[in-house]
């Protein structure tokens, strides 16, 4: 595809176009024409970093600085970034390039474009990045385009010089200002706000499938969803009518006179996981508005930024990290409520031979075990500065962090969703029929991957397909189902 400012997808091959490009050149003129004619400092440019940029360099060791500016702050180490991942970031660091305030070379952008063309993937620290912006991670990513460091080929870390030569592509030269920029801004932080909201919009989808489900095998009173009782809340009366959609009137369980609680209150967590969401995208694309290079160029001036400090879309992501957390507290509860046959009339343990068959409680002992692990990431990732750089660096944002525990978060409760649907699913089978009309096609989709058990088996391999199957659904509207 043509690459221009607008957003574009993280998967086509890039190309840029020529008016782009003029433009890049004139932008990069303008820049040095304008470090040129300024007598003061430039923060990064002419002088040192963080607690010494009050030191001026000369001509030779300004030649230097942008290659040292890389290769002094790589200082970290593995787990790497999944290469999906890299890709990602690789990608809004190249939307970064493309805003008017940042002033790289056309030269530097192109060596970016070619990378993400030819799969060059950089080992890149996922922990260990206590910088009050994204230094460490950064300088492994784009060391590599100087020859520096090493990157990934099918899981291996191999020499970035060797990656190179295999492309017959010589190693990028620095102009001026360009390592700064390359270190500059929070493109982690914004790569995981990101896919953190995409993984986090599957499974607000999916939840609500799993509530109507349960609603469904349960047999509940409907009356609790009424969209009316949301008030103001938008969030909430959206997500009643879809549950509407699904379970229409339905039967209710003779006796039923309240559905257990984690079925009745569940609209409202799923609500509150969308509301968290859609702030945490919203921030997101705030930030494309925002310069994140400091100093950035803008209207001919050097003006220094805080594009580093991405504090917002990590306390979001915390955020949102929470409303999963809940959210897979109360799939495990309503699985359990599932598989016990004074809620569901059916079988104990939803086995057709309960006793010499063990049915489905093992795969709730395993929704548990995912619940054990995710209710340690509720923590918030943001919180916790510490000095460095001698005082001048004072407090972290820690963003990449609180990306990283969204996006363990939600590999949790991806995992949790799939032993909820495959409980509804296998209660569905032996209490007869294919449920409320509405949930047809959603019951025929878990079967698809996880058939109904007529006898015990070992299910790990079809939660993991379930799991997969899980991340790529994707439903716009849960009502496309029926």
């Amino acid at each position: 595809m043509i690459v221009s400012d607008s957003e574009f997808a993280e998967s086509e091959r890039l190309v840029l176009d020529k008016p782009l490009v003029e433009a890049l050149k004139r932008r990069r003129e303008e820049l040095l024409t304008a470090l040129a004619e300024r007598a003061e400092p430039v923060y990064g440019v002419n002088t040192g970093m963080g607690r010494l940029a009050g030191v001026a360099l000369d001509a030779r060791q300004q030649a230097e600085h942008q290659r040292n500016l890389l290769i002094g702050r790589a200082v970290g180490g593995p787990p790497w970034l999944p290469p999906e991942d890299v890709r990602a970031l690789l990608v809004v660091r190249l939307r970064d390039f493309l805003r008017p305030w940042s002033g790289v070379s056309a030269e530097l952008v192109q060596f970016l474009v070619d990378r993400l063309n030819d799969g060059f993937t950089p080992a890149i620290p996922r922990f260990g990045l206590g910088s009050s912006g994204e230094i460490i991670a950064l300088s492994h990513a784009f060391q590599t385009f100087l020859g520096v460091g090493t990157v990934l080929e099918d899981g291996v870390e191999v020499p970035a010089a060797s990656a190179l030569a295999r492309r017959g592509v010589a190693p990028y030269v620095l102009g001026p200002k360009e390592g700064a920029s390359l270190l500059q801004g929070s493109p982690l932080a914004v790569m995981h706000a990101q896919r953190g909201w995409t993984e986090t919009q599957q499974l607000i989808d999916l939840q609500t499938l799993a509530e109507a489900m349960a609603i469904d095998v349960l047999g509940a009173p409907r009356e609790v969803f009424a969209p009316v009782m949301a008030g103001g809340d938008d969030h909430l009366r959206a997500l009643l009518h879809e549950l509407n959609s699904l379970v229409g009137i339905g039967p209710v369980r003779p006796g039923v006179v309240q559905a257990p609680l984690s079925v009745r209150v569940a609209p409202r967590a799923i609500a509150h996981a969308s509301r968290v969401n859609a702030d945490l995208h919203e921030t997101r694309r705030r930030w494309e508005t925002m310069p994140g290079d400091s100093p950035s160029f803008v209207d001919g001036s050097f003006i220094p930024g805080t594009g580093y400090h991405a504090v917002d879309l990590g306390l979001r992501m915390d955020a949102v990290t929470a409303a999963l957390v809940h959210l897979g507290e109360l799939s495990v509860q309503r699985t359990h409520r599932l598989l016990d046959e004074r809620f569901s009339g059916l079988p104990a343990q939803l086995t057709a031979d309960p006793g010499p068959q063990a049915g489905l409680v093992p795969l709730h002992k395993r929704a548990a075990g995912e619940l054990h692990a995710l209710r340690r990431l509720a923590t918030p990732a943001t919180l916790g500065s510490i000095d460095t750089s001698a005082g001048q660096e004072d407090v972290q944002a820690f963003s990449s962090a609180a990306g990283e525990q969204l996006r363990a978060a939600a590999t949790h409760v991806f995992a949790i969703t799939a032993c909820e649907l495959v409980t509804a699913s296998q209660a569905r089978n032996l209490a007869g029929g294919n449920g409320v009309p509405g949930l047809h096609a959603g019951y025929r989709w878990v079967r698809s991957v996880v058939p109904p058990l007529a006898e015990d088996r070992p299910l790990g391999p079809e939660i993991e397909r379930l799991i997969a199957a899980c991340r790529t659904a994707f439903f716009d509207d849960l009502a496309t189902l029926t």
